[in-house]
């Protein structure tokens, strides 16, 4: 084995794919967050980055699944043999507890098994992986951060299972040709000596390292204004998400990007981040939207949640109102009054942001 295949790339000489580091980034301070799910063609450095990224967790194992691998490789096997000789089950780990504590990396995750995904998704969500045979059952921990990464060429995710990765990152190649000479020229240089090219870039991602410890440290302490809870909830009303899982990835993506940035409350900027990763895989669009329709409606709804639900005390643009028959209350925009599944959307936001649901960011993952 060549030294440049033991050296990792450094995370931080990642020219570009600013978006897949956050991302990336913001599972390892939260992993149940979900994963990543990594879109793009060929040669944009997808592998090299999750690699590299592997490399700032220390000892943590990086797991590879195959696309091979069986139900038994990837969630362990129980040897039944061994209950009438001792009692008990005798379990074999599969890759899915030998990942606790580090990344699971599956490559052409779109040709995966849609039944491994399932369960590699599960394990993601829940930091277990459970497995039961004959009535005998075992669970192992399991919190790893997952990333799979894929060529949309060769095939897309179903729907279903692309909605359980928390987030999504698309990944082209650099248009500017300043860019594609920097690529060019830092991976020459990596090639021509790694061990000096590693130790160059050493202490930038030393820094990573230790901010992704620190936030981790400091994640539990971030505050969840209802006001911005309220936002993500008529957000993820607004954009036509199915289902509840955005509204909690976003929240987990929210409080992790505040701890990166070292705050114990979260602001608009950490939702408008947790958004854009966490929303346009999810969102029903016109198969021909560009992308840059998807940031510009994006921006608009974000803009519509802010304005809906400031000043509320002074009966601004959004005012409480009791429905006559019902008994219900809603936050209604006085200015622009909404529809009606605008207003359903709100009232359940405000029972989130009233204390009736669980605290964002901990405790069981919401299943469909």
């Amino acid at each position: 084995m060549s030294t440049s295949q033991v050296l990792p790339y450094p995370f931080s000489a990642v020219v570009g794919q600013d978006e897949l580091r956050l991302a990336l980034i913001l599972t390892a301070i939260s992993p149940r967050i979900g994963g990543v799910v990594v879109r793009g063609e060929k040669g944009t450095a997808k592998t090299t980055t999750v690699r590299a990224f592997a490399g700032l967790l220390g000892d943590a194992p990086l797991i590879n699944l195959p696309l091979g691998a069986t139900e038994d490789r990837v969630v362990g096997s129980l040897n039944m043999e061994t209950v009438l000789t001792t009692g008990r089950a005798e379990y074999k780990p599969g890759l899915l507890a030998q990942a606790d504590g580090g990344v699971l990396y599956v490559d052409e995750v779109n040709l995966l098994a849609d039944h491994l995904v399932d369960a590699l998704l599960d394990a993601a969500a829940s930091g277990r992986v459970s497995i039961e045979r004959d009535g005998i059952s075992h669970s192992s921990p399991a919190n790893f951060v997952l990333v799979g990464t894929m060529n949309p060429e060769e095939g897309e995710l179903r729907p279903q299972l692309l909605d359980r990765f928390g987030l999504a990152v698309d990944v082209v190649a650099s248009n500017n040709p300043e860019t594609r000479v920097e690529i060019i020229q830092r991976r020459l240089a990596y090639e021509a000596n790694p061990e000096q090219f590693v130790q160059n870039w050493a202490a930038q991602d030393e820094e990573i390292s230790q901010r992704i410890h620190a936030a981790r440290q400091l994640l539990a302490d971030v505050e969840l204004p209802g006001e911005l809870l309220s936002q993500i909830a008529w957000l993820c009303s607004r954009i036509e998400v199915d289902g509840m899982r955005a509204d909690l990835v976003i929240t987990r993506t929210a409080l992790a990007h505040a701890a990166w940035q070292g705050r114990t409350q979260i602001t608009d900027e950490d939702v408008e981040v947790a958004a854009r990763l966490a929303l346009p895989h999810r969102r029903r669009r016109n198969p021909f939207d560009a992308p840059e329709m998807e940031e510009r409606k994006l921006q608009e709804v974000l803009q519509e949640a802010r304005n809906f639900y400031k000043d509320t005390t002074k009966q601004g643009p959004a005012a409480e109102e009791t429905d006559e028959d019902t008994g219900a209350t809603a936050l209604v925009d006085t200015e622009n009054p909404t529809d009606e599944q605008g207003q359903q959307g709100t009232a359940q936001a405000k029972a989130q942001s009233t204390g009736k649901v669980g605290t964002a960011g901990h405790g069981e993952p919401f299943r469909s």
